[in-house]
């Protein structure tokens, strides 16, 4: 069996290399002709596998029968064009929430120390409240931060106890965070459901975040609110026509990022693993290697505090102890203007230092700081 994975695809060759013949290729540069020898291909989000190239491929004589992507996201594959040619697909749900939310929190206590403002006076609107948005509220709530949810298909589902309309979200909340798929078409479309109206109704003040996908943004009209009015700040990981991202909208984000919310080590080897295990299940085959022994020692496992920090200083120290954002924000500016802006956004994913996510570091609190606990413990640190 050949396999095809993306270069960037951590962990591949302890996962795939005992299924087969394994290859390597940067995930933009996956194509129909590179299809042509392989059997299952193992991609991120970047690869884009739509009806034409599956066609194209198979026209190539293309034995392909397994699609694995390392991600949450999934509207990169028309999966619609996989079933019509018998290609079986997984993804890798929930496999980077978590650093997600790390990246969110220290994007939040980033502008809180810019801006002058406390996160627990914030009222906190979520908008999709799925594998990320739904652990960012439990983390948000276990910190007693206010918060509103947004969810119109769990709310259609489940009922709307709990959950609320985004124009309430929009007249309530100090932050709006966007954690929502791409939808282009139907009842529950996210294609610029942030749109030109909505943005202009944003208040004076209000921060708006954006790690879900770039397209649930209208970025013209965001450039426009942020370059006239000037009142509002926004917080972008993810955007519209990547790699070659609009560099004045680059330029106006407080924190501007390459779509990396999710990059940390964990959470690319937990989807690695996840499309692995899902492979071995679609050949009969054992899952013989686990999780655990693809994760390394991370670098920082413990700090200890005591007293002369209030919570949230607390918890910025720890955070930039694991991943500081600050770093990735610099990391773009750089690299886009060293290299160009498509160039530069790749060149920051294909290079990405080392990053653990919270849950990795343990911390002691002294007999002074013991008050801290609950509210650090809520906010996802293992608390000595």
């Amino acid at each position: 069996m050949r396999l095809l994975v993306d270069a960037n695809v951590p962990g591949a060759e302890a996962c795939f290399g005992p299924l087969g013949e394994l290859v390597r290729m940067p995930g933009r540069e996956i194509d129909a002709a590179a299809l042509r020898d392989v059997d299952a291909l193992v991609i991120r989000s970047i690869t884009r596998l739509d009806a034409a190239t599956l066609d194209a491929a198979r026209a190539k004589g293309s034995r392909l029968r397994f699609v694995g992507t390392c991600t949450i996201g999934t509207d990169h594959v028309d999966q619609a064009a996989l079933a019509r040619h018998g290609i079986a697909f997984a993804s890798a749900p929930g496999c980077n929430a978590e650093a997600v939310v790390d990246y969110v929190l220290g994007c939040l206590l980033t502008l809180a120390e810019r801006q002058g403002w406390r996160l627990g006076e914030r009222r906190v609107g979520i908008v999709g409240v799925g594998n990320v948005g739904g652990r960012l509220l439990a983390r948000l709530s276990a910190m007693d931060v206010a918060c509103l949810a947004c969810d119109p298909p769990r709310a259609e589902v489940e009922g709307h106890e709990g959950f609320r309309e985004l124009e309430t979200l929009i007249g309530e909340c100090d932050v709006l965070c966007l954690h929502t798929p791409l939808v282009r078409d139907g009842p529950h479309a996210t294609h610029h459901l942030l749109d030109a109206r909505r943005i202009a109704e944003l208040a004076p003040g209000t921060l708006l975040l954006n790690a879900g996908r770039g397209d649930c943004i209208d970025g013209q009209a965001l450039r426009q609110r942020l370059s006239g009015q000037g009142d509002i700040s926004a917080v972008l990981d993810v955007w519209e026509g990547e790699p070659g991202i609009d560099p004045a909208l680059r330029d106006l984000a407080q924190i501007a990022t390459p779509h990396i919310a999710g990059h940390s080590l964990d959470g690319k080897l937990r989807g690695t693993h996840q499309i692995y295990a899902a492979l071995c299940r679609h050949l009969g085959l054992p899952a013989r290697l686990g999780l655990d022994e693809l994760l390394p020692v991370p670098p920082v496992t413990r700090i200890a505090l005591d007293d002369g920090l209030e919570a949230e200083e607390a918890l910025r120290l720890c955070l930039r102890a694991v991943y500081d954002v600050r770093r990735d924000h610099d990391s773009l500016r750089r690299e886009s203007y060293r290299l160009g802006m498509a160039k530069g956004f790749d060149a920051c994913r294909a290079n990405y230092p080392l990053r653990r996510e919270l849950s990795t570091l343990f911390l002691e609190l002294g007999p002074k700081a013991q008050a801290l606990a609950p509210w650090l413990q809520g906010a996802g640190l293992n608390v000595i």
